[in-house]
């Protein structure tokens, strides 16, 4: 019995050992972010399979003030499956087959990478292997792209020391990114881009500001505060409002394992005609008795927004909490 575990422990060891000098050996993942390859015979691309793809992950992205899709695809037929195809990150592979499957696989070919499999005996089978799938293929692929998109941002970052002074966390900027503003409990991070500009702001209000029973109504009357006391235009009582014409998407998740609420909408500033997309990420801080809120939006008019937005959230989801004080607050 004793030999039986032994040998047992080894052969996980070495399998383990395979795996890792496997994914050790794979070259990386290339290409554009928010992009998939679509594996797929143009028979089934043409007809309702091809439709029902397009609809769930060419949709348009919520938030953004122009129609932009989430993300780029780009198909091949099946037989295609090899060379530069086998790069990208994100591929999803949909034939007929004698059984109806799914199946994700990791790392198969380049690395970072996901491989979704998706077969049927019929079209209304693999009709059905898309719906139920859709949310959690998603979900993966934004993971992953957000983790390149960290990687490639990392590449070169600047000096964070006022925002771990006066926040207490870390955040990962990117060159490029210098301080417009700051106050006691308040910093403004711009760049300057060719069609205008992306910023990042990171405040602090007591828990007390943020009204659980209309959290969208609650969060957008910070902003405005937040807009009123610091972002104006060139002109006086051109203060950064919510657009009221649209209501934000209200979204939950977590930071770091810590609740927070994430909100998407638009921005104008009041008597002007500038406008764009806002991304608000207000984090519940109990340790530190406080909601911190890191905010991206950006300036970019007649150009497409949709990845500058999501840089703006690859930072915000860098954000690092440090040494936690004495705790303050008890659920």
């Amino acid at each position: 019995m004793r030999k039986l575990a032994v040998f047992i422990a080894l052969f996980w060891v070495v399998t383990s050992a395979c795996k890792r000098q496997d994914t050790a050996d794979l070259l990386p993942t290339s290409g554009k972010i928010n992009t998939i390859s679509v594996i797929i015979d143009d028979q089934l691309w043409n007809g309702q399979v091809g439709d029902s793809i397009r609809n769930t992950f060419a949709a348009p992205v919520l938030g953004l003030p122009q129609e932009e899709p989430l993300f780029d695809i780009n198909q091949f037929p099946v037989k295609l499956l090899e060379g530069f195809v086998t790069s990208t990150r994100n591929i999803l592979v949909v034939k007929k087959a004698k059984t109806t499957a799914y199946e994700l696989v990791e790392n198969e070919y380049a690395t970072p990478q996901n491989v979704f499999h998706i077969s049927g005996k019929t079209a209304y089978a693999i009709l059905e292997v898309i719906r139920q799938n859709a949310p959690d293929i998603i979900q993966k692929m934004q993971q992953t792209e957000i983790v390149e998109n960290q990687r490639l941002l990392d590449t070169s970052r600047i000096s964070t020391a006022a925002v771990k002074k006066k926040f207490g966390v870390d955040i990962h900027l990117p060159t490029g990114y210098t301080m417009a503003m700051k106050s006691k409990k308040f910093l403004w991070y711009k760049k300057e881009i060719t069609s205008g500009n992306s910023s990042l702001l990171i405040y602090q209000v007591p828990f007390h500001r943020v009204k659980t029973t209309n959290l969208i109504k609650s969060i957008s009357k910070i902003r405005d505060s937040i807009g009123r006391l610091f972002i104006h235009g060139s002109y006086p009582n051109t203060q950064m409002i919510t657009d009221k014409s649209y209501t934000p998407y209200l979204f939950k998740t977590k930071i770091r394992s810590k609740e927070t609420f994430v909100t998407k909408g638009t921005w104008e500033l009041r008597n002007d005609h500038m406008d764009g997309p806002f991304i608000n990420y207000c984090i519940v801080d109990y340790p530190r008795n406080r909601m911190l809120i890191v905010e991206g939006f950006c300036y970019a008019p007649s150009t497409p927004k949709r990845d500058l937005m999501f840089e703006l959230e690859s930072i915000i989801k860098s954000v690092e909490f440090l040494k936690k004080p004495k705790l303050k607050y008890t659920k």
